[in-house]
């Protein structure tokens, strides 16, 4: 059940979505050659990121409206998944170089939650700027040294972070991997 207010900021998160969504279309649309993303395709669902608290909340409704069996499908991958990430941390590797299957890929490479995926789902094919470097999928055709759009990360991370400090003033700056945003649903 969604506390009141919620269902607005999910909302505007949703919008939000879609307008990254169209900035990777644009890309898309304007170097076909480099982009290599397509039904199938799970590489994205092996990287090793964390998301947003409004992410995280958006995963956790959507989660629950679930029918049972596949929850426990997921859960069960998610303790696994969240086991890995903690024994990630511990160990003080790079995630980077860590590479950990979402809880919510299905036995098809198949995003069980598609639609409220993370924006780090939505933007994994193009480049995206981070911290003043750029970073792509290593399966796409970009190559380095050369010229191309890029989506400014900060600028997307800045907009999740005010989103989440309306959902939550007090811990809207916490962010989780998404195995724990599926482990805290009731």
């Amino acid at each position: 059940m969604t506390k009141p207010g919620e269902e607005t900021i999910y909302d505007e998160l949703m919008n939000f979505f879609c307008s990254v969504d169209q900035t990777v279309e644009h890309v898309r649309r304007s170097h076909p050659g480099e982009w290599r993303c397509k039904k199938g395709c799970a590489d994205c669902c092996h990287a090793v990121f964390d998301i947003s608290f409004a992410e995280s909340a958006l995963i956790e409704n959507a989660f629950r409206k679930l029918n049972r069996p596949i929850r426990r499908r997921i859960e069960k991958r998610a303790k696994e998944a969240l086991r890995l990430w903690n024994d990630m941390i511990a160990s003080g590797r790079d995630p980077g170089k860590v590479r950990i299957t979402c809880p919510l890929l299905d036995g098809n490479d198949t995003c069980l939650l598609y639609q409220v995926r993370p924006v780090n789902c939505r933007t994994y094919g193009i480049p995206v700027e981070i911290n003043g470097q750029t970073h792509v999928c290593g399966r796409s055709a970009f190559q380095p040294g050369t010229s191309y759009p890029s989506i400014k990360f900060s600028r997307i991370q800045a907009r999740l972070l005010e989103l989440s400090l309306h959902l939550n003033p007090v811990s809207g700056m916490k962010r989780f991997p998404i195995a724990a945003s599926i482990l805290a649903a009731p």
